[in-house]
């Protein structure tokens, strides 16, 4: 149990007066559940269990993870019997487990505090070098590469190129948890200005350039993070477990294993299913001219079934080796107007510019 006895008493913590009580500071081991921490603390299995029972709905004991942090409050006395046991499931929230008397549980959300900030440098290597050295992070790097990947090939930036994000960032007592939207980006490339700007339509942030085009397409390139392409659209493939040469008309993802597939359209699920060759897939219909298919899932993600609806991005899967299959990937397959074609060479449509219903609310964000 890898815990520390703080010998200075704090009057409050987590809005509990400690005048009375020593504070023990720990973090949850692998493997290690809330009963062996306070058996050492003189709390029976029986107590354990009745606190267990009570804590379902508010957060379940089970959910408590390793490397979490913990703070133990107990007696001073010999018997140093646990009072309170106070476990962070994130660094925004915090969960009481209060032990005396009838037993209590209770969680609390910390205020978080949104900030803007701005972040401005040149590109001197990669993007993600160069980000980094102007003080920002991997998710802000993340963030940007996802934003501009249609426009900009951010594989060939040149150095002296400029580059300027406008974001903001929660923080929890003056500390960083993350970031929130991404509201504002400017790339300078070879002498060419390139602003992405946020704005909300009413489905959430998407970005536009300065004329309001959308800066993405209607569809995400990939469905998932991938290892390699194992094998690309042909007309003549070897098939691996059928071992004759047949029609691939799909593309081959290789992947670990549970990788989260997404749906790289909004859309609605036509199938999810198993047969022989598909193993579980799901097929989706984009609209009147697209659907696509992902084979071979290992599992489909929680409330995928025909007839719902889905978003970008949203996952609907994970990588596995079901059917007809010799390993773990996905196998991809875009439809165009009834037929199969490509995904890695169709031309993809844009997504929705700014509606001009709408567009003199984003004149204001524009000119920010």
């Amino acid at each position: 149990m890898a815990a520390k006895e703080i010998k200075k008493l704090a009057p409050i913590v987590f809005g509990i007066a400690t005048d009375s009580l020593a504070i023990v500071e720990g973090t949850i081991e692998r493997g290690e559940s809330i009963s062996d921490i306070l058996t050492h603390y003189n709390i029976s299995p029986t107590t354990v269990h009745n606190l267990a029972q009570k804590a379902k709905s508010v957060f379940n004991v089970r959910r408590i993870q390793s490397q979490r942090p913990y703070v133990l409050l107990h007696t001073l006395d010999s018997a140093q019997t646990a009072q309170y046991f106070i476990y962070e499931p994130s660094n925004s929230d915090y969960v009481i487990y209060d032990l005396r008397g009838d037993l209590a549980v209770t969680r609390h959300e910390r205020e978080i505090k949104v900030v803007e900030r701005e972040l401005a440098g040149e590109i001197k290597g990669s993007l993600y070098e160069s980000v980094l050295a102007a003080g920002g992070s991997a998710q802000l790097v993340n963030q940007l590469a996802d934003i501009y990947a249609w426009r900009l090939n951010l594989n060939h930036l040149q150095p002296g190129d400029q580059f300027k994000l406008i974001y903001e960032e929660k923080l929890v007592n003056s500390n960083s948890i993350g970031y929130g939207i991404l509201k504002a980006a400017f790339f300078e490339h070879s002498g060419q200005p390139l602003y992405a700007i946020g704005f909300d339509q009413g489905k959430g942030i998407s970005y536009f350039d300065q004329d309001g085009k959308s800066f993405k397409k209607a569809f995400l390139k990939e469905p998932l993070e991938y290892t390699r392409i194992s094998s690309r659209y042909t007309m003549s493939r070897f098939h691996p477990v059928q071992k004759r040469f047949k029609a691939h008309l799909g593309t081959d993802f290789a992947a670990p294993r549970g990788t989260p597939i997404r749906s790289v359209g909004e859309g609605k699920i036509v199938e999810a299913a198993y047969n022989f060759g598909n193993g579980y897939y799901v097929k989706i219909q984009h609209n009147k001219t697209f659907t696509t298919q992902y084979l071979h899932l290992s599992r489909f993600a929680k409330g995928i079934r025909r007839g719902r609806s889905v978003a970008q991005g949203q996952t609907i899967g994970y990588v596995g080796s079901t059917g007809l299959s010799t390993g773990p990937h996905l196998c991809y397959r875009l439809w165009k107007n009834g037929k199969q074609v490509d995904a890695l060479r169709v031309k993809l449509p844009l997504a929705e510019p700014v509606n001009q219903k709408i567009k003199q609310l984003f004149l204001p964000v524009k000119q920010k």
